[in-house]
């Protein structure tokens, strides 16, 4: 019995509370959208400082830039006068497309140079590898030798892996070089079909 009048209570203040909450809700009387509709107004009424943009301004027909107009921007894509000053490879203002192109082509030679430099450093590191991997494949593969010459191995495998981190820091610069010359071609601008 005293279980039923514990429930009874905690029913009634339960539907007690469910009222008032929702006598609450029904006293604002605006929804959520006369609310939005209400703020979209005001803000009608302001000036924007800054021009925003959102889904009822977003232009729908034309392309949004984020850099500016384009009758503003008429430099746009091209290196100021103090880029094409340290970098006398740099495309001019006043360039044809026939000197344009001369430098694009002297870019991608360049970067093409170093491309098979960074790849033939690449296949010396690969056949140096392999090469350390058969002559130790071939030592531990006799027990014999192993014994017998265990000193004379010692010295030659710290030669192989002092000769493969060699190789391995001149292809890491030459893959830099490379990198530091694409990017030096981008800021120059030179498109990226002549930088790959």
């Amino acid at each position: 019995m005293k279980r039923i009048g514990q429930f009874g209570l905690a029913g009634i203040l339960l539907l007690g509370s469910a009222g008032l909450l929702l006598a609450q809700a029904t006293s604002t009387n605006e929804s959520l959208g006369d609310y939005a509709r209400h703020v979209r107004k005001e803000n009608a009424n302001k000036p924007p400082a800054v021009k925003e943009y959102n889904n009822d301004n977003l232009p729908r027909n034309e392309k949004l830039s984020v850099v500016g107009n384009a009758s503003n921007d008429t430099s746009a894509g091209q290196n100021t006068p103090a880029d094409n000053a340290s970098n006398k490879d740099a495309a001019k203002v006043g360039q044809s497309a026939a000197d344009r192109q001369k430098g694009y082509d002297e870019w991608k030679g360049k970067i093409a140079d170093q491309k098979s430099k960074v790849d033939l450093a690449a296949r010396e590191l690969d056949v140096l590898q392999r090469e350390y991997k058969l002559r130790a494949a071939s030592f531990y593969g006799d027990a014999g030798d192993r014994l017998r010459n265990s000193e004379a191995w010692d010295k030659e495998d710290a030669d192989y892996k002092a000769k493969i981190a060699a190789k391995q820091a001149e292809v890491d610069a030459a893959k830099k070089a490379l990198d530091d010359m694409q990017e030096q071609a981008r800021k120059s601008g030179v498109p990226e079909s002549a930088r790959e």
